[in-house]
């Protein structure tokens, strides 16, 4: 054999090799890029979620504290709870 048909083939040995190892990489692997880069997203999703949740509850918190009357706590209950006294009536009207 020919030095320059020994070399084309050595470097040809190389490129396969390349090809199949991001094969493997990008779609075979049980830890794919796919499923990395989906998971990503996943976890990006669920930490946006939580910062909004935590605004909620921070939100919530401030809401809690700024009852102090105890007339502000009834009617905070009454609205938001739908609570009612003891031997109260409350009636509906029913919105057209």
């Amino acid at each position: 054999m020919n030095i320059k048909n020994i070399l084309k083939i050595k470097g040809l040995k190389y490129w396969v090799a390349t090809a199949l190892f991001l094969l493997v990489i990008l779609f075979l692997d049980s830890n794919n890029l796919l499923v990395t880069l989906r998971l990503h997203r996943e976890v990006s999703a669920l930490a946006d979620s939580t910062q909004k949740l935590q605004q909620a509850i921070q939100q919530e918190n401030n809401a809690s504290t700024s009852i102090d009357n105890i007339d502000d706590k009834e009617r905070f209950g009454r609205e938001t709870y739908f609570m009612k006294r003891e031997n109260e009536v409350i009636y509906k009207r029913k919105m057209k």
